[in-house]
């Protein structure tokens, strides 16, 4: 082997040696970490419910479907007729159903059942028109509920997202200067507020159309509702207080 050819040789084996090494360098150290506090705060608002929702049913048996199904339209449709002379109240038809009703030492018989569904925001009027359905169209009362309008809740939302803002802020400042930190400054931070749910009636257990037959008046009570908006997020902390001499 020439000089010139050894030369070579040695250069690739020590390129060969060389990689493993140049592999194996320390990385860069990385970033320190950002120093954040998490926080949470609350805002409650407790409004009077302005809206209510009633749900009535219209329920008939008979040894025919045809009949018990013509009963029922005839006397839902009875009802909607007085719902529409007073203003003010919607009205929703659900819940049509037919079934086939078999007991040991009774003839077969068939039971149809309609529900309807009441809102309105004049609570007096619409008690007076339940009253009305149940003792003169033969309607039967399965529940009451009462909420917050959307309106009325968005507005309290509204409100009440302001509110708790300005008490996460204040708690952030606290908590940056409760760690030694001079300043702070927003990082990830979540809006939320509590879930309006739908109304759903409280329905009645073992009621016969005779247990109804003479319905008192409803008694109307509507409670309050309370929005709650929550927001939690991280406080980014920035600038440590210089040390006191």
């Amino acid at each position: 082997m020439n000089g010139r050819a050894l030369r070579t040789a040695l250069a690739v084996v020590a390129a060969t040696v060389a990689l493993p090494v140049a592999a194996q360098a320390p990385a860069s150290p990385p970033f320190p970490p950002v120093p954040t506090v998490t926080v949470s705060a609350n805002a409650t608002v407790t409004l009077p419910n302005d809206r209510m929702h009633a749900w009535l049913r219209a329920e008939s048996e008979n040894a025919n479907a045809a009949a018990a199904a013509a009963d029922i339209n005839a006397r839902v449709a009875k009802a909607l007729a007085r719902i529409k002379t007073v203003a003010g109240v919607k009205a929703t038809t659900s819940g049509y159903g037919t079934n086939q009703i078999v007991e040991k030492g009774k003839a077969p018989r068939w039971r149809v059942v309609q529900s309807v569904k009441l809102e309105g925001t004049d609570f007096p009027t619409l008690a007076a028109l339940i009253a009305k359905l149940q003792d003169e169209d033969g309607m039967l009362l399965s529940g009451m509920s009462f909420a917050l309008s959307e309106e009325t809740r968005k507005q309290a939302e509204d409100g009440a997202t302001q509110q708790a803002i300005k008490s996460w802020q204040q708690r952030a400042q606290n908590a940056a200067q409760g760690l030694g930190f001079a300043s702070w400054r927003p990082g990830r931070v979540n809006v939320q507020t509590s879930d309006a749910g739908r109304p759903y009636p409280m329905m009645a257990r073992g009621e016969s159309m005779a247990m109804q037959a003479a319905a008192p008046p409803v008694a109307v009570e509507a409670g309050t509702t309370d929005v709650v908006v929550t927001v939690s997020g991280d406080a980014v902390l920035d600038a440590p207080r210089p040390a006191s001499r």
